[in-house]
């Protein structure tokens, strides 16, 4: 029998209390740690050009192949690390990003934000804390989550009508990373032309801006290291949830048969992205965009899947709040690195590209473009407070989606913690371990890989 959640703000307090120390045992014991490699990566990258007349391009991690990867407006952008010590920079981006995922968290919840109150947000804290896309990205110092606040910020313009202002997130964020540059062709499908065109015309402007300050970094990166693969990282790495990374782990290295299965992705992606937008369903149109640009890029490691993050919100927006709790608990385990060694044999194809099936099976079957009827649930309105699912509190419908009648029915588990409150951390018994892994050349989920400066270029 399922116990009642509590309902005096003591008892919610005592709960939260016990939540929060199971994730930070969870955290204190899950390899975890990155030792904020890529953020020493850009840090490092804007030292040598500013500081000691070095090339972007040509700064590399001392004891690593891995150097700057990104387009030079990107460096443009974090110019400002230039002026901070490194431990400085590494609070900065912190805060950053947690302003980040502040602003996502309020956009995805709308109107309905206010209504969860500290309860709500305290427990959805504790479930994101646990998301492993979530903990990479802040361990690394990852940009990601910016990128998705100024494209969540052009989706929340569009969905509430307010277009004038509509792609200058899609474009400033296409300028410093190449992957969100498919929003531009989702404007595109959904034949929002003016949106589109500023979008196209502040990526255009900001790689103009950059190419005139640095001209030999801007010819260098558009002609050289944009196609080459080897300096993001080695495609069959574990990490690499994307088509290309499951093709590689195959041993199938035809860029031919890549090919083929991009634009199968890419059909399926325009033509239920168009019957989203047809049905005014844009925070489905831009989950869909997420989901496939981390399908169809050739390395979306496992930080990059924090685009995964609006098609919950979509899951639980039209009353599938068991589904999105069930494969949020999946993204939390780190269950890919147990193939980290041997990806072979049919356990080795399932287990090793869990996550890129599960952003797979979104991208065809996250409901989208249902008609509003559909998408308010058969749920009754209950006048009686109970206490919100973390995943609700998050990711509640915006402005111009109906409010699901109720939330607080829904048996959501997202990231362990149920709407009844109880928790239900993930089983770490699995998880690999630093002791237990040797080092990779560039980290993707140990402790002791983000540390290790001195290992060995990755196999090509």
């Amino acid at each position: 029998m399922t116990p009642a959640p509590p309902r005096t703000d003591r008892g919610r307090l005592l709960l939260v209390l016990a939540l929060a120390t199971v994730v930070t045992v969870f955290t204190a014991t899950v390899p975890l740690l990155r030792d904020w490699f890529d953020l020493r990566v850009y840090y490092g990258s804007i030292d040598s050009w500013v500081h000691h007349g070095g090339r972007i391009y040509d700064y590399r991690v001392p004891g690593t192949p891995y150097g700057f990867t990104y387009p030079p407006f990107a460096a443009l952008v974090m110019l400002p690390m230039a002026l901070l010590d490194l431990r400085t920079a590494i609070a900065a981006a912190l805060l950053l990003n947690l302003a980040a995922l502040a602003l996502i968290l309020r956009l995805l919840a709308g109107p309905a934000w206010r209504r969860h109150g500290w309860y709500g947000w305290a427990l959805t804290a504790c479930a994101l804390a646990l998301f492993e896309p979530l903990r990479d990205t802040f361990s690394f110092g990852q940009v990601n989550l910016l990128l998705l606040a100024l494209v969540l910020t052009d989706a929340a313009l569009l969905a509430t009508g307010r277009t004038r202002w509509a792609g200058i997130g899609i474009g400033l964020a296409a300028a410093i990373k190449l992957t969100p540059a498919l929003f531009i062709g989702l404007l595109l499908a959904a034949r929002r032309w003016r949106a589109a065109a500023i979008a196209t015309a502040v990526a255009l402007g900001a790689t103009a801006l950059a190419a005139s300050a640095d001209p030999d970094a801007s010819r260098f990166y558009w002609t050289e290291a944009l196609w080459d693969t080897h300096r993001v990282g080695r495609l069959g790495y574990v990490s690499n949830q994307s088509v290309q990374g499951i093709l590689a782990r195959l041993g199938e290295t035809d860029r031919a048969v890549w090919a083929a299965v991009v634009l199968l992705v890419l059909g399926v992606w325009a033509l239920r992205a168009r019957r989203a937008v047809a049905a005014g369903d844009w925070w489905a149109a831009f989950a869909l965009t997420g989901l496939a640009a981390c399908l169809v890029s050739p390395i979306t490691w496992v930080h990059h899947l924090v685009w995964l993050l609006p098609s919950f919100a979509v899951l639980i927006r039209t009353g599938h709040a068991r589904i999105a709790g069930a494969l949020y608990a999946v993204l939390c385990t780190g269950v890919v690195w147990l193939w980290f060694d041997d990806a072979s044999g049919v356990d080795g194809f399932l287990g090793s590209n869990a996550y890129a099936w599960i952003t797979l099976g979104l991208l065809l079957w996250l409901p989208a473009g249902q008609p509003p009827e559909r998408r308010t649930g058969s749920r009754s309105t209950s006048t009686t407070t109970t206490a919100p699912s973390p995943a609700a509190a998050a990711m509640s419908p915006a402005a111009v989606q109906p409010e699901p009648a109720s939330f607080d029915t829904a048996a959501a588990t997202v990231g362990g913690v149920g709407v009844t409150g109880r928790a239900a951390p993930p089983d770490t018994s699995s998880e690999p371990t630093g002791s237990t892994r040797s080092p990779a050349s560039k980290p993707q989920s140990s402790s002791e890989r983000a540390s290790s400066y001195t290992a060995e270029p990755p196999p090509s």
